[in-house]
């Protein structure tokens, strides 16, 4: 009997831990619920480009970081900006700060986006979404969009995630201090909208004063 009711415990358990996930990622990206200046990064963590889990802390590393959430390198307005922050990574480096940039993508896939565009900072995998629902940016694609994206432009989100969550980030720039805590945030919806180089290089001096 006690067994039985463990057994039970465990299954409801495991119940509410995967609607509480479901609850974290918004149907649409007007939905999401970013987190906003003054908290802390969340503890979460991110594959490299070498298949290796890796804390967020780690990567920070007591640096002012620069975090780019982007949804893929099948993304052309995401590839495009980018490639325009790489413009600032030597100001960035100069002032002991660095640029991360995050998105579904497998690490295979990472490798690909940095050797076409020539990226000279480092892309991190967080194919489970765990970041991204963390982070509060996390949407989920909806089924039709998704046949779109896959029938008409040939974007397998499936494919390029090894995941079948079709979950997406809210396109973001977040600036942190060495102690992981957020001094800047933007996010917009508009995946065609995006921060200016010298925005986030502003920002970045701002965060490190």
């Amino acid at each position: 009997m006690l067994a039985k009711s463990l057994a039970v415990s465990a299954i409801v358990g495991a119940s509410i831990l995967a609607v509480a996930a479901v609850q974290n990622v918004a149907s649409k990206p007007e939905d999401a619920k970013p987190i906003g200046v003054g908290k802390m990064v969340p503890k979460v963590n991110l594959t490299s480009l070498e298949g290796k889990s890796t804390s967020l802390e780690s990567i920070i590393n007591n640096k002012t970081t620069v975090l780019i959430f982007y949804r893929g390198g099948w993304c052309p307005f995401c590839m495009r900006h980018l490639k325009d922050l790489g413009s600032i990574t030597g100001d960035l480096k100069e002032m002991g700060a660095q640029i991360v940039a995050i998105s579904p993508d497998k690490p295979e896939d990472l490798k690909a986006s940095i050797d076409k565009n020539e990226l000279a900072y480092k892309l991190f995998s967080d194919s489970s979404a765990e970041a991204m629902k963390a982070f509060g940016v996390a949407f989920r694609l909806d089924d039709e969009t998704f046949g779109m994206y896959k029938e008409r432009f040939n974007i397998d989100l499936e494919r390029s995630s090894g995941q079948n969550h079709h979950i997406l980030p809210v396109p973001s720039v977040y600036v942190v201090n060495g102690k992981g805590k957020i001094k800047f945030a933007h996010n917009d919806p508009n995946y065609r909208v995006r921060l200016e180089a010298d925005k986030v290089l502003a920002a970045a001096k701002s965060a490190s004063q």
